[in-house]
């Protein structure tokens, strides 16, 4: 039996890994005492795992100058309560989860993203993200909430460069090491190439995938800042399986339900990013 205090903790140390730590933690469940559905459950899973010959894309002027305007003046007319604080300290950086506009947008480019990424996809969530003179984004993988993104720079002060791998397989038995974000930035096995986005140019990469990271934000200016606007994709019809709270339903193994008491009373809508901070 799975001591369910011991499963409220992450297995693994970065921003946005708790789906991850779910996904192993139900594997090493299953594969102890239900080995014949092993197989049945990984395989569930592997629409989500990203091909690995797929390479990042930069894309110019994905929307057109009205929409464009439209996106600046959207940004502008936010009120001080819409803009979600809790980021501030540790990314220096404002944020706006599936504004109503953002997300029209996220439903009419989902046609491009699919012929541009070689499979079909729905919306997950997205999010506006307002970086100031503290931004910074520590190495991470994403959920797979965020199989794809397309990352729109709106403006920015000056250079910033985003890095990303190549795909790799999920760090299933990443060492939890005290160093581990040297050791993810330095290992040989990972290939950075830098992306330095500029207004109006866009990113597609698959974030659950590839090891992707900013460094701190120069000091160039006294009000630094860099807004980007991120829409995230899955892989279409996935919804309903990529929940774990779906997870002892779907497989038929209530025992499943015991990985996340915190997790069952905590995260909100799924539509707004199960591994988005603001749940946690």
């Amino acid at each position: 039996m799975v001591d369910s205090n011991k499963t409220m903790d992450n297995i693994f140390p970065w921003y946005d890994s708790i789906w991850l730590s779910d996904y192993v933690r139900a594997k090493r469940l299953i594969e102890t005492n239900y080995p014949n559905k092993y197989l049945e459950f990984v395989d569930a899973f592997e629409p989500l795992k990203t091909r690995s010959n797929f390479e990042t894309m930069t894309i110019d002027n994905i929307f057109d100058d009205e929409t464009f305007a439209r996106i600046e003046d959207s940004i502008a007319q936010l009120s001080k309560s819409e803009l979600e604080r809790q980021e501030l300290l540790r990314f220096g950086r404002l944020v706006v989860h599936d504004n109503a506009y953002f997300t029209e947008l996220h439903h009419q480019i989902t046609p491009l993203v699919s012929d541009l990424v070689g499979e079909l996809v729905e919306p997950s969530y997205n999010f506006l993200s307002l970086y100031n003179n503290l931004g910074i984004c520590r190495v991470h993988m994403d959920a797979p909430y965020a199989k794809y993104t397309l990352d729109l720079c709106v403006d920015r002060s000056h250079s910033w460069p985003i890095y990303f791998s190549q795909v790799r397989d999920w760090p299933e038995d990443f060492d939890n090491r005290s160093d581990w974000e040297q050791a993810i930035e330095t290992d040989p096995e990972n290939i950075f190439t830098a992306h330095d986005l500029i207004p109006r140019q866009a990113a597609i990469f698959s974030g659950s995938s590839q090891w992707h990271y900013r460094h701190r934000i120069p000091q160039q200016i006294d009000n630094n800042f860099c807004h980007l606007l991120f829409f995230h994709f899955l892989p279409k019809g996935m919804a309903n399986t990529i929940d774990p709270r779906n997870w002892a339903k779907l497989f038929d193994l209530p025992e499943l339900s015991q990985l996340y008491p915190r997790l069952l009373q905590e995260v909100g809508d799924m539509s707004s990013g199960y591994m988005s901070e603001k749940q946690m």
